[in-house]
């Protein structure tokens, strides 16, 4: 194991933060309604702090929390893949052709159909929007937490996070644009590729610059930053999930059922992409150390991106933005579901 990697594989157990995300976000949920209510002049004025429909205070924001995430992953790690050949193939399969296509299916039922006439028709088309946005991108911070409390195979879940990452820099703006286009959502193309730019392809360049400087000080180097930015990245979630439900606070006191209903189609789709990436595993023989990380990356959104991309295509008080939210909102307690069902399932897997 490279000294790269040895860093990675520090956290043993989800912080107090991580396991408390649910109840974060609400009281964002709450303070940001209140503050919106009391103040909306000044949400209106950080709202136009914006160039070429990009919001600048966002942006930063979203660096904040993006650049410490992407300070983890070594690309390096890819020369392991043919280590877990079949298991890295299984996953590649659910995140970039199973999971983006299905959560667009699951919209297009839920919110276009079933759920239409509980929810406000001219947003239709952006709680779809924000649902693909949400799916067309794996995660990449939180999955090294799921790994581990499910047993993860460490070089596994570090090449296969790599991968993705490599993989979101070609492949996020054209899949988003596919799908929008096949749910027949007008694509503002100049911005979408601005959104590539700003929250991908920067922050990507700016942290692996930033790794390899410290890692040439020592690993020690880099887990001390590491440990000195985890918390301005958490306070930097928290502050954009606040201005976003400042914007959104009048649409969910009118209907306030349309978080749980956003919240359908989210659910279905982890259940579903974990559980059929943890069945195919199986059927190729993969290890059960290698199928659990397996499921729960497919699984995983990059819900940071998602948001990030939501509100510069459409706005802070856009159905878009808020249903990438959603996404945040129950992304704890539903992946914690998808380890116990991992880690109690470990013997049935393995009896064949």
């Amino acid at each position: 194991m490279t000294a790269e990697s040895k860093t990675l594989t520090i956290s043993p157990k989800i912080g107090t933060f991580e396991r408390n995300l649910t109840w974060w976000v609400l009281a964002c949920i709450v303070v940001g309604i209140g503050l919106g209510e009391l103040s909306p002049e000044a949400f209106q004025s950080i709202g136009n702090l914006k160039i070429a429909e990009v919001n600048l205070v966002v942006a930063a924001l979203i660096w904040l929390m993006i650049i410490p995430m992407l300070l983890k992953v070594d690309f390096y790690a890819m020369r392991d893949v043919l280590q877990h050949g079949k298991g890295i193939g299984v996953t590649l399969f659910i995140n970039w052709v199973v999971k983006p296509f299905s959560m667009a299916l699951l919209a297009w039922v839920f919110i276009r159909h079933l759920f239409a006439g509980y929810l406000p028709v001219d947003q239709i088309d952006s709680y779809i929007a924000g649902l693909i946005l949400l799916a067309a991108a794996p995660c990449t911070a939180m999955v090294f937490v799921w790994s581990n409390l499910c047993g993860g195979e460490p070089k596994f879940t570090l090449s296969q996070v790599a991968i993705n990452d490599a993989i979101m820099l070609f492949a996020f703006a054209p899949l988003v644009g596919l799908l929008l286009g096949l749910s027949n959502i007008s694509i503002p193309w100049g911005t979408l590729f601005l959104s590539v730019l700003l929250f991908i392809l920067v922050p990507v360049f700016m942290s692996q610059l930033m790794r390899k400087y410290l890692l040439a000080k020592g690993s020690q180097a880099l887990d001390v930053v590491l440990k000195q930015l985890h918390p301005i990245s958490l306070g930097a979630l928290l502050a954009t999930l606040v201005l976003l439900f400042g914007f959104q606070g009048q649409q969910i006191l009118a209907q306030p059922l349309i978080i749980a209903l956003l919240a359908v189609p989210i659910i279905i789709q982890v259940y579903f992409n974990s559980m059929l990436a943890y069945w195919l595993n199986k059927k190729f023989k993969v290890a059960h150390c290698v199928a659990g990380p397996s499921a729960l990356i497919g699984a995983s959104n990059f819900f940071e991106l998602a948001v990030a991309t939501a509100i510069a295509l459409f706005g802070f008080n856009s159905g878009a933005a808020l249903a990438t939210v959603v996404g945040v909102l129950i992304e704890v307690p539903v992946m914690l579901s998808v380890v116990h069902i991992v880690n109690r399932s470990r013997h049935w897997y393995e009896a064949s």
